[in-house]
């Protein structure tokens, strides 16, 4: 799919973008171009990689005439691009509509006038049931490719929503690793909330199958387990032979008990692919008036998809997910030094 072909990644400096990297760069991809407004983050990875196949562009997703300059001769954009810190966007919802919303809206124009063939659109648990800023603008964006999916003639948009990945920048893996090497207690928000456990690699086989899967305006989920913040703790403990205290803190700006993958409205028309959920969208233009007399009692799942409800991991579980983590390994590795 990807041989000879140029791939942009938005916000490629980020976690994904370098799992991306790691996967491709040394396939017959002929380019991949990593699309960022952070120039020491792209001098690291250009040293890191070193091999001509990258290619780093300076930029902004707000401003539309920065996107327009990677894009020339792209054939595919993965779009990760994102404010993506709760309380950062809670204190600056506008900021995150600027980047989130329009930011996307940016991408996408851009796209559709350069003719590229296909754009994926990452998002997250936490634009099902939105009730912070950041879920709130990444909910706005989703809506936003499946609206710019109707008419982009010779571009097919489509997008994935997934859960916490595990170890990615600023999540909860490596403060927890950080805590327990410097003795420090291990600061759980609420022990009993639960979050879905996904790793990069998982993150990149939800967005490969949605790029070979997806039609215009598809949301694709990805069928994944969950644990419970305080087990995961536990876990980490148990793997690192320490006794850290587990402190309670309590919830942080716009945090939710547990996250939800799909809504019980998308549920009753998700068509469920063995270890993903596809959300086709809505293709029902504006004449209202022709969907008064009739509806559907089509649905195919009893109810919304989330942490609560999916594969819970018990503490054994935990610990093999977490050991097939590279990052946990190299910790490990250091720590028993």
């Amino acid at each position: 799919m990807f041989s000879e072909k140029k791939l942009l990644i938005t916000g490629g400096t980020g976690s994904f973008g370098n799992a991306v990297l790691d996967k491709f760069l040394h396939s017959d991809i002929r380019e991949i171009r990593i699309f960022s407004r952070d120039e020491k983050k792209q001098d690291d990875m250009r040293r890191h990689y070193n091999n001509d196949k990258v290619k780093f562009y300076i930029g902004d997703v707000r401003s539309i005439d920065s996107v327009r300059n990677a894009m020339h001769g792209v054939d595919y954009i993965f779009h990760a691009a994102a404010l993506k810190q709760v309380p950062s966007c809670e204190f600056f919802p506008m900021e995150a509509v600027r980047t989130n919303i329009e930011g996307t809206d940016n991408v996408l124009a851009a796209g559709i006038e350069a003719g590229v063939e296909k754009i994926i659109c990452l998002s997250t648990d936490k634009a099902a049931y939105p009730i912070n800023a950041m879920g709130m603008s990444k909910a706005l964006m989703e809506r936003v490719f499946v609206a710019k999916s109707r008419n982009a003639s010779g571009t097919t948009i489509c997008g994935t929503r997934y859960g916490n990945v595990m170890c990615s920048r600023g999540s909860v893996i490596p403060l927890f690793i950080e805590q327990i090497k410097n003795g420090l207690p291990l600061t759980v928000t609420n022990a009993s909330m639960t979050r879905f456990m996904m790793s990069l690699e998982e993150a990149i086989e939800l967005v490969l199958f949605a790029f070979e899967n997806g039609a215009a305006g598809d949301i694709f989920v990805q069928k994944s387990p969950s644990c419970t913040i305080g087990d995961l703790a536990q876990a980490l403990l148990q793997l690192f032979k320490a006794d850290n205290e587990i402190k309670s803190i309590g919830t942080r700006h716009g945090e939710k008990m547990y996250e939800t993958l799909l809504t019980q409205e998308e549920a009753m028309k998700a068509i469920d692919m063995v270890d993903f959920f596809r959300v086709p969208a809505d293709t029902r233009d504006l004449n209202y008036g022709k969907y008064y007399a009739e509806g559907s009692d089509k649905h195919n799942l009893t109810g919304e998809y989330n942490s609560n409800n999916t594969t819970r991991l018990n503490n054994e579980e935990i610990k093999k997910k977490l050991l097939s983590l590279e990052y946990v390994q190299n910790e490990l590795k250091v720590w028993r030094k």
